[in-house]
């Protein structure tokens, strides 16, 4: 792991944009539907704002900076995406005017792409 990159992360844990702050409130410790997620985590060369492994469930919180950043943003989603992950992006200003319906959609996205299933281990043991 990138040594700069996962300093990086640190400091952004230590300093939360006031959307990020919302949504980390209603996601730490398992409290939305029991998924555990971590927040300003390195996958790769890249930090997300929050990632739920076991779902392999990754939240951006996204600012006017991204509208202007398409490019790099598709670049990265595409990335992320073919190690497996499912995004959701929502908007700062989402967050902070519309948590309801912001949560819902988180919900709503953890329901509709359940958690990857366990490999079978038929025969072993035997």
């Amino acid at each position: 792991m990138n040594e700069r990159l996962r300093k990086f992360a640190k400091a952004m844990r230590r300093q939360p944009t006031d959307a990020e702050a919302v949504i980390w409130k209603e996601l730490r410790s398992g409290r939305l539907l029991n998924h555990k997620f971590k927040r300003q985590q390195t996958i790769g060369d890249y930090i997300v704002d929050f990632v739920c492994f076991s779902h392999q469930s990754i939240i951006e919180i996204d600012a006017g900076q991204h509208a202007e950043n398409v490019a790099a943003d598709d670049a990265r989603s595409k990335w992320l995406r073919s190690q497996g992950f499912t995004m959701l992006r929502l908007w700062n200003n989402d967050v902070l005017e519309r948590r309801d319906i912001v949560l819902e959609s988180i919900i709503r996205a953890l329901r509709e792409h359940p958690s990857p299933q366990p490999l079978s281990h038929k025969g072993r043991g035997a």
